[in-house]
């Protein structure tokens, strides 16, 4: 399969397939992917559930990144840019997708020192000497990191799941993405109207569709400059919400 942006996915075609999922991902990295996250979820990084699932989950999101909202371009960066897991805790989705799209150059956020200690060897377990993902792990605070110059503005693509509330969600992560990048939010399926337009306009953001097939997500814009004063210093998106 390729990528809309022309580089290749490392997606195995019937990794979507509900009947077998851990038989269709035990070879490969995907077999290696599903070591390293059972691991995560024995030291309580994972939630519950099989890990098989986690990892079609995450890889529903490659379905919303080749689909983009109406009318657009598809929402893939193109080769070499770079790409950013919000919150990424025990590894889902960003080590997941650094694997599936190994011409991205992917970021792993978390404000843990024990979690981030183990993303980084879970990284190096996971890479491979023929095409090894270019993955770097940022132990900081979303609020701090936000305004590093070496950060702000840089990324096409951010992902969260399980990162906040969408307004702190919202805050963190507008900051990060460069005019015209997307973020995606992993959603719950029962809920809507979680994100409200005339809230996100300071941000510089714009609502975008929610994709509710083949996992629900909600897909933001960067549509301008997310403004200096954000992200409040930290705990304050979470004390004061903007929504």
């Amino acid at each position: 399969m390729r990528s809309p942006a022309g580089g290749s996915w490392y997606f195995p075609a019937d990794v979507t397939e509900p009947s077998h999922p851990v038989e269709i991902l035990g070879e490969g990295p995907y077999g290696a992917l599903l070591s390293v996250l059972e691991e995560s979820r024995e030291r309580g990084f994972l939630g519950p559930g099989p890990v098989s699932a986690h990892i079609v989950r995450s890889l529903d999101l490659l379905t919303v990144l080749g689909r983009g909202p109406e009318g657009r371009e598809p929402i893939c960066p193109s080769d070499g840019r770079a790409a950013l897991d919000l919150g990424s805790g025990g590894g889902v989705p960003g080590l997941v997708l650094a694997v599936a799209l190994p011409m991205l150059r992917w970021f792993l956020l978390d404000g843990s020192a024990t979690r981030c200690s183990f993303l980084r060897s879970a990284v190096d377990q996971l890479s491979r000497p023929e095409q090894a993902p270019a993955v770097e792990v940022i132990e900081a605070r979303a609020e701090e990191a936000g305004h590093r110059p070496d950060l702000r503005a840089r990324f096409s693509l951010v992902v969260s799941r399980s990162f906040a509330a969408p307004a702190v969600t919202a805050e963190c992560a507008s900051p990060f993405l460069e005019v015209g990048g997307h973020l995606i939010v992993a959603e719950p399926p029962d809920v809507s109207d979680r994100w409200p337009p005339e809230r996100l306009s300071p941000l510089g953001l714009e609502v975008g569709p929610r994709i509710t097939e083949p996992s629900c997500f909600q897909v933001l814009r960067q549509l301008s400059p997310c403004p200096d004063r954000f992200p409040r210093r930290v705990g304050i998106p979470a004390k004061r919400p903007l929504f």
